[in-house]
């Protein structure tokens, strides 16, 4: 054996047992981008069967919302919070840090397309539940007091003028229509009749 091959052993040995230590953080930190594909597939559920506004929109367009904020969280924010991870933990790799925060960050936005989702369904089920109560106070008002225009209560055209009150206007035999004040606020709801007989439409302008 050579003189010089006890150096070389110990500079092989120094590079592998660097090479698994490279290899131990890249697996502890390899958590961003699986992070990112499966919660971007999250997201678009929640897009489309949970939005946090309107109806929910098709998947494509979801998946091209939830993948661009993801990519943006990955690329230009994970950099930053990274540096603020590296702060509180100086022996983790720039690299590891960075993989980490986007992994946070992706998660971040799952979390809130979750309670904007929830917090939306709420409010929408709220508004449906108003919608149904001003039908039912309209058909009960028509059928008991203006029995002329029940032919249109399938045609009926409600406006919320402000949160539980509602314009109801009919239509029937005249030219303009049976126009009707409802109040959600209360069990049942309360109902007035409009003097006033110009239809929504006009209002909506």
């Amino acid at each position: 054996m050579s003189l010089f091959d006890e150096p070389v052993r110990l500079t092989e040995t120094m590079v592998e047992s660097l090479r698994w230590r490279r290899l131990r953080w890249r697996l502890r930190g390899a958590w961003q981008w699986p992070a990112f594909v499966a919660l971007t597939a999250v997201d678009v559920l929640l897009l489309t069967r949970l939005p946090f506004s309107g109806e929910g929109g098709d998947a494509v367009g979801a998946l091209l919302l939830a993948g661009f904020a993801n990519l943006i969280a990955v690329a230009f924010l994970a950099p930053l919070l990274a540096l603020a991870v590296r702060r509180r933990r100086p022996d983790l790799p720039v690299l590891i840090a960075r993989d980490y925060a986007g992994a946070w960050l992706v998660a971040a936005i799952t979390a809130a397309l979750l309670a904007g989702g929830l917090s939306h369904r709420g409010a929408v089920r709220a508004e449906r539940a108003d919608q149904r109560a001003v039908y039912a106070a309209v058909h009960a008002y028509v059928l008991a007091s203006a029995p002329r225009f029940a032919g249109g209560l399938g045609e009926v055209d409600a406006l919320e003028l402000e949160p539980e009150h509602y314009r109801a206007c009919v239509p029937g035999p005249d030219p303009l229509p049976l126009c009707l004040f409802v109040n959600t606020d209360q069990t049942p709801a309360g109902v007035q009749r409009d003097p006033a007989r110009e239809p929504n439409s006009q209002l909506r302008r």
